[in-house]
């Protein structure tokens, strides 16, 4: 692909001379070579452009570079015009109808002509599959389960019974999808009485749901992921919480029954949320933050219990100077009980 092509298909503008140059795939600056594209989108990298040996680099509206053999492809967002390349250069596998021979398929499921289902696969009663689903190996989905066009299951998962799943869903491998639900009440000789689990897990279209994360089905009702929400690996999302659309959880996050999480929202990496809480559209939880309370729209939080990132900061400052104002506290005291025994003394 030239790279005026290349530019025009991933919305940047080339400068320099080397349009009609071919480029043939997309590396980190350090990592890229001759004939590959890369990216600058953190001005404190700028020095590495004269030291990579990309062809082209995607940088933004205020980067100069005074090479004359790298193609500068100027763009608002260096980042995403590079993901769109690698894009481009890693199409995905196109689809192919297989069924194999070891899929255990129920009578009463449907599935569509054009699916892929992997060795030992296993589809239970009543499962509604939609065209171009891909299926790997030793799957096992339950009774009643639909999976919309285009998804992706990948080995390992199992999905439980009357969970539904949306478009363009890709699960990964040793997912768990609409477990029982953490619910018990004590009885009267104060035993742990398991809660029956009757609702369903709803995951809506465009969502990525990472490696080993398990996610409850509702005691009563749903557990519901909107759509274009990406979840990490290692996340654990409790019976009855409610996701909003385009959110991202990060690792071993893990949100407690009843959570309720808005649009666009971003936890950071072992967030914990407390059961029953209501966080906002566009709120930031940072890495490690314990949520014990709402936290309004647009909100950017720290800490454990978390609170305003900006106050947490000037907290983690002054935590770090403790030992030293321990000290200041103690000679104060000392000089305050002279002075007070001076005028005893008088």
């Amino acid at each position: 692909m030239k790279i005026s092509e290349l530019a025009a298909a991933t919305g940047a503008r080339i400068e320099g001379n080397l349009a009609e140059v071919e480029i043939h795939g997309a590396a980190g600056l350090d990592e890229a070579s001759p004939g590959q594209v890369s990216f600058l989108a953190n001005p404190r990298y700028t020095s590495r452009l004269k030291t990579t040996a990309a062809t082209a680099v995607y940088v933004g509206e205020d980067v100069e570079s005074e090479r004359a053999d790298l193609a500068v492809l100027r763009t608002k967002d260096p980042y995403l015009a590079y993901t769109r390349a690698l894009r481009l250069f890693w199409p995905p596998s196109p689809f192919v109808p297989f069924i194999h021979d070891t899929a255990v398929i129920d009578a009463s499921a449907k599935i569509a002509d054009r699916v892929s289902i992997g060795a030992y696969s296993v589809i239970g009663p009543q499962a509604e599959i939609d065209d171009s689903v891909r299926i790997f190996p030793n799957v096992t989905i339950y009774e009643k389960v639909k999976i919309g066009e285009d998804s992706i299951i990948h080995s390992g998962v199992v999905i439980r019974e009357r969970s539904q799943i949306g478009r363009r869903v890709v699960i990964h491998n040793n997912v768990v999808v609409g477990c029982d639900g953490f619910g018990y009440a004590k009885d009267e000789q104060r035993k742990w009485l398991k809660i029956p689990q009757t609702g369903r897990v709803v995951i809506g279209d465009d969502v990525e749901i990472g490696a080993g994360t398990t996610i409850d089905r509702a005691s009563v009702g749903e557990t519901s992921i909107g759509n274009g929400t990406k979840i990490d690996n290692l996340v654990q999302i409790g019976h009855s919480c409610t996701i909003g659309e385009d959110t991202l959880l990060c690792a071993q996050v893990g949100l407690a029954g009843s959570s309720h999480i808005g649009s666009r929202v971003v936890l950071a990496g072992q967030t914990g949320v407390a059961g029953h809480l209501r966080i906002g559209d566009d709120a930031v939880m940072t890495a490690k933050s314990g949520i014990s309370h709402d936290v309004p729209a647009g909100g950017l939080v720290s800490g454990i219990p978390a609170f305003d990132n900006r106050e947490w900061l000037k907290s983690t400052a002054a935590f770090r100077r403790l030992g030293e104002m321990q000290k200041k506290i103690k000679e104060l005291e000392r000089k305050l009980a002279a002075l007070e025994s001076s005028k005893s003394d008088k």
